[in-house]
């Protein structure tokens, strides 16, 4: 159980998070993690989604964030090595989560992000698309979605408790604009934050 519990760490952003001391894994774009374990998952959110899944029977959970949804068509065969597309994305956290002994009959989301995190860009709305890609993705596969935060002008930073499922998130009134477009379309830039007077809106 360590061994695969390792295994799947392998390559993800983990550390003892101060505010909730306690161990953290944070994703980032094209990213995904499932846990029976008690480590919190920690991800930022631009115009990005991020599905938080849980089997509310199995207590088996987890978190991908994903950027550019496919159509369902013919597009959705030009899939990356990384998790770029909704769909990928969405498959890859379900059969991560089935492995470890999810049963999909038992799972419910929680979604966030999509934001339009440059003002003034409307064209194109890659946030709207990400969003309207989730609930439609889940709404066919017949999970329900419990709760969601989705669109609007700012990032979120989004903490998916373990031993619950609860979801807190933070809407991060200032950040630099460039780094995270940069961050979500390169999957390897740094965020760069201001983390200070921000309220957590909590989804249970």
């Amino acid at each position: 159980m360590a061994e695969a519990a390792q295994e799947r760490l392998s390559g993800l952003n983990v550390y003892y998070d101060n505010r909730f001391e306690r161990q953290a894994v944070k994703i980032l774009p094209g990213e995904f993690y499932a846990t029976s374990e008690d480590a919190m998952i920690v991800t930022v959110l631009g115009s990005c989604v991020a599905a938080c899944l849980r089997d509310t029977k199995n207590r088996i959970l987890g978190m991908n964030h994903f950027l550019l949804p496919c159509d369902f068509g013919d597009d959705c065969a030009r899939y990356g090595a990384p998790a770029r597309y909704g769909m990928h994305a969405m498959e890859l956290l379900i059969n991560q989560m089935m492995r470890m002994g999810a049963d999909r009959r038992y799972m419910q989301a929680k979604v966030f992000g999509g934001g339009n995190v440059l003002k003034g860009i409307t064209v194109n709305n890659v946030g709207q698309r990400n969003a309207d890609f989730v609930v439609e993705y889940l709404r066919r596969e017949n999970i329900p979605i419990v709760a969601s935060d989705l669109l609007g002008d700012y990032p979120r930073k989004v903490y998916f408790f373990p031993e619950d499922g609860e979801v807190k998130v933070k809407k991060i009134k200032h950040l630099n604009n460039t780094t995270i477009v940069d961050r979500e379309s390169v999957y390897r830039q740094k965020l760069k934050q201001k983390d200070t007077d921000i309220e957590f809106d909590l989804f249970q």
